[in-house]
């Protein structure tokens, strides 16, 4: 998991003051195009990691070798611990790293390093969107961090635009498209922050709520946009030997209702945004694939039997 390797490398910096790729490599049992990379990332994160060309260089903390991470200042622990953060999502080993480095920073940068690993999910999978950059991240990051309220211009689909304050709990990279989730006097609220005019952070602070799950709560977000995005559903049996590929087609749309029975079938309730398109994604199972409800979609598959049949039954 990068997270593990990301602080055992920062680890092992301190504690040799210097190290090449290939030492680091060897050490953390990953490539050495791994390693380059590792610390190019804790770099680039703003960790005070360099390079030293030549005989005997590598790469190196400024200031040479540590024990601790007291040499470390609040915006370099800052840093680290937002690259760290998203990382965490990979599961439990990841989260422990995570809270030992938590528990060796000074007291005075643990605040803002906890709320700095906590302020970012990343989600990899897109809506089909062309992503753009957002310069807007920098002075919501840093709102979302410091716990200071945010207003903004923005207009919802369809609505007349107006100037908005939020309480910024987190923000999600969703394949390079960026959104805020806060908190409004309506409740919580997700904002797409391409959508976002004059942000601007104000001097009034906030308390983020008391367990806040915020990976949890986009989960909910996404599968609210999900729902209203692929509304026709329909319930089909197959065998068991097609449900993964049957995930991977459907994604998050494809879910277990029930099996296998005694002919090793699943039952399964798969969507998608029209009837038409929920057949389309099935006719090219053939008859491995019973569609046991809606009719419709049994309709559109007989259909699309017999555009196949007419075109190139000769």
């Amino acid at each position: 998991m990068r997270a593990d390797r990301l602080v055992a490398l920062l680890l092992l910096l301190q504690a040799r003051g210097r190290v090449t790729a290939a030492q680091a490599a060897a050490e953390l049992e990953v490539s050495v195009a791994t390693a380059r990379r590792d610390l190019e990332a804790l770099s680039a994160a703003g960790v005070p990691v360099y390079p030293q060309a030549g005989r005997g260089g590598g790469w190196q903390l400024v200031g040479g070798a540590r024990t601790d991470l007291t040499g470390l200042t609040g915006p370099e622990a800052r840093a680290l611990f937002l690259l760290l953060g998203p990382a965490t999502a990979a599961g439990p080993d990841a989260r422990g790293a995570l809270r030992k480095l938590l528990r060796a920073l000074p007291g005075t940068f643990r605040a803002e390093a906890a709320a700095a690993a906590e302020a970012v999910v990343v989600d990899p999978s897109g809506w089909g969107e062309q992503a753009r950059d957002r310069p807007e991240v920098a002075l919501l990051l840093d709102a979302v961090v410091a716990r200071r309220v945010v207003e903004f211009d923005y207009a919802g689909r369809g609505g007349a635009p107006g100037r908005r304050r939020a309480e910024p709990w987190g923000l999600v990279d969703k394949d390079g498209t960026w959104y805020l989730v806060a908190g409004t006097a309506a409740g919580r609220r997700t904002f797409r922050v391409d959508r976002m005019g004059a942000p601007a952070v104000t001097g009034e602070g906030f308390e983020r709520p008391a367990g806040l799950d915020l990976p949890g709560a986009w989960d909910e977000v996404v599968g609210e946009v999900e729902r209203r995005r692929s509304p026709e559903a329909a319930t089909v049996v197959v065998p068991a030997r097609l449900v993964p590929v049957l995930r991977d087609r459907f994604s998050r749309h494809c879910a277990v209702e029930g099996g296998p029975d005694g002919d090793g079938r699943v039952r399964l309730r798969v969507a998608a945004h029209t009837v038409r398109a929920v057949a389309e994604q099935l006719a090219g199972f053939g008859a491995a694939v019973e569609v046991v409800e809606p009719a419709a979609v049994r309709a559109e598959l007989a259909a699309i039997g017999a555009e196949l049949l007419a075109r190139h039954g000769g």
